[in-house]
C-alpha cells in the first residue's frame, strides 16, 4: 500500500512555523525520516533551526530540499490557516502550496521508492530549513557551508518550490534570475523655491539618476533567460510643501538580472551613475542594499531530462523549462551541485485561503518517486 502524503502534509500545516519559527514542523519531519532509516541531524544557527538527513553512505547523493517556514497568514481566511481542512477535494491552510505539501510528497515518494526498490547504490538526503521566507542567512546557505566543511557532497538536488502554472508539472525551474534591491539617498540643502541658487535640490539629482538608469539597455537576454530588467519602485522627498526645496530625497529600485551580470557589477554601475548626477548639483549620494540574491542556471542536460521524463510518466505530459519568477534557496545550492525546482501550482502561494488539490499532492509524490527510480536505475 502506497504511503499517502496528505496526513503528513496536514501534520506539517498544523505547525504555525511563520519564519523563522520551527514550531514543531522539523520535529514532524525528523520523526518521519528517522522511521525510514535516515540519520537525522539538526543544525541551528541563531534563531533558525534546520535539518539534514541522509540514508546511505555511497554516492551519488540525491538531495530533496525545501523550506518549512511560511509567511504570516494575514486576515480574512474562511478557516483557521493552521488547522488544515479538505473541502471539495482541496486542501486549505498556510503552506498548502508553498511548500509543506511538497515536502510531505517528497517523504511519501521516498518511502514508496524504498518499499519497492529495497537496496540501491547511492544515498538519499533531505535538506530542510525554516529561513527561506525570511532573511535566508542562517538556513540553507549556512547548512551547506557546514556540510561542505565536513566533506559532505551533494550530487544533484531537487527543490520543491511551487513552480507549476496552469497544471501541476507543467513547469520545471532550471534557473532563477538574480535580484538586487538598492536604496539611494540624496542629501542636498533645503531652501525656498524662489531662490534655487541658495539651495541644493536632491530631487533633481535623483530624477537624473533614474533617467540614466532606465535609459540603459542591460542586455538582450542570456541562455535560458529573458532580458534583465530594472524598475524604479519609489521616489520620495517626504515634502508636503510646494514652495520648499527638500533637503533630502530617496529612490528605491530593483533589478532582476540574468547570467550576464552580478549584483556587484550592477551596484557599481548604479553607484557611479548616482554619484555623477549628485556631483553635478552639489548633492551627496549614499546607498543601502536591503537585499540581493544571485541568479542560477542548470543547463538542459541529463538531469533536467530525467526529471522531465518523471513528470511525463506521472502527469502524462512534458514540462517546460523556465527561469522566471522570484528567488529561492536553489541560488545557494547551485554552488554545490546541479539543481532544479519542481512543485505544485503557485497560484495561491502567500495568499489568504492558500490551497491545493489533494490529488495533485498525491501525484506529485508519485512523480518524486519516479525521479528516484530513474536516478538510481543503474
Amino acid at each position: 500500500m502506497s504511503a499517502d502524503p496528505i496526513p503528513l502534509a496536514q501534520a506539517l500545516m498544523r505547525c504555525p512555523s511563520v519564519t523563522p519559527a520551527e514550531a514543531g514542523a522539523l520535529d514532524v519531519c525528523e520523526t518521519a525520516l528517522a522511521a525510514l532509516g535516515f540519520a537525522v541531524r539538526r543544525h541551528k544557527f541563531g534563531a533558525v533551526d534546520n535539518l539534514y538527513a541522509r540514508r546511505g553512505q555511497a554516492r551519488p547523493n540525491f538531495c530533496f530540499a525545501g523550506h518549512l517556514d511560511v509567511v504570516p497568514p494575514g486576515e480574512g481566511w474562511a478557516s483557521d490557516p493552521f488547522s488544515p481542512e479538505i473541502r471539495d477535494g482541496k486542501l486549505y491552510g498556510r503552506g498548502a502550496a508553498d511548500m509543506k505539501t511538497a515536502i510531505a510528497a517528497m517523504i511519501a515518494g521516498t518511502e514508496n521508492f524504498l518499499a519497492s526498490k529495497g537496496n540501491f547504490e547511492g544515498s538519499i538526503s533531505f535538506l530542510l530549513t525554516c529561513d527561506e521566507e525570511g532573511a535566508a542567512v542562517d538556513g540553507t546557505k549556512r547548512v551547506l557551508e557546514t556540510l561542505a566543511a565536513e566533506g559532505e557532497t551533494l550530487d544533484h538536488c531537487l527543490v520543491g518550490e511551487p513552480t507549476s502554472e496552469e497544471r501541476v508539472g507543467d513547469t520545471i525551474k532550471n534557473g532563477r534570475r538574480g535580484s538586487l534591491n538598492v536604496a539611494i539617498t540624496m542629501e542636498g540643502k533645503q531652501g525656498h523655491v524662489a531662490y534655487p541658487q541658495r539651495a541644493i535640490n536632491p530631487v533633481t539629482a535623483l530624477i537624473e539618476t533614474a533617467a540614466a538608469l532606465k535609459a540603459r539597455k542591460l542586455d538582450d537576454g542570456a541562455l535560458g533567460f529573458g532580458p534583465s530588467n530594472l524598475e524604479i519602485t519609489s521616489i520620495d522627498a517626504g515634502n508636503i510643501a510646494h514652495n520648499v526645496i527638500a533637503a533630502r530625497a530617496s529612490l528605491k529600485l530593483n533589478i532582476r538580472f540574468n547570467t550576464n551580470h552580478s549584483g556587484d557589477s550592477l551596484f557599481a554601475w548604479i553607484k557611479e551613475t548616482a554619484e555623477t548626477a549628485s556631483a553635478r548639483v552639489g548633492a551627496r549620494a549614499s546607498f543601502v542594499i536591503p537585499s540581493q540574491s544571485v541568479c542560477f542556471f542548470t543547463p538542459p542536460g541529463e538531469f533536467t531530462a530525467l526529471v522531465s521524463e518523471a513528470v511525463r510518466e506521472s502527469f502524462g505530459f512534458a514540462p517546460e523549462l523556465a527561469t522566471t519568477g522570484g528567488t529561492s534557496d536553489a541560488r545557494f545550492i547551485r554552488n554545490y551541485c546541479p539543481v532544479v525546482e519542481l512543485g505544485l501550482r503557485n497560484e495561491t502561494a502567500h495568499m489568504v485561503d492558500e490551497h491545493c488539490a489533494v490529488e495533485d499532492v498525491r501525484t506529485l509524490a508519485r512523480c518524486y518517486e519516479a525521479v528516484l527510480r530513474r536516478y538510481f536505475a543503474a
